[in-house]
């Protein structure tokens, strides 16, 4: 699975542990994410749309 993450966080000029605390996951949790070595749960995946103001569908994909 494929996703934006880097980019839309790079975007806003966040780092990965400030989008990590406000997810409330570990820094490592968000590089794995964005580096596509882990794919969120789904409750995960609501949490990344919602503070990125997106659908799920425009962050991540097969």
């Amino acid at each position: 699975m494929t996703n934006r993450m880097r980019e839309l966080r790079a975007e806003l000029g966040w780092s990965q542990a400030v989008l990590a605390e406000r997810l409330e996951v570990s820094r490592q949790s968000v590089n794995a994410i964005e580096t596509g070595k882990y794919d969120p749960s789904l409750p995960l995946a609501f949490r990344i749309a919602k503070i990125f103001g997106k659908r799920i569908e425009e962050i991540f994909s097969e």
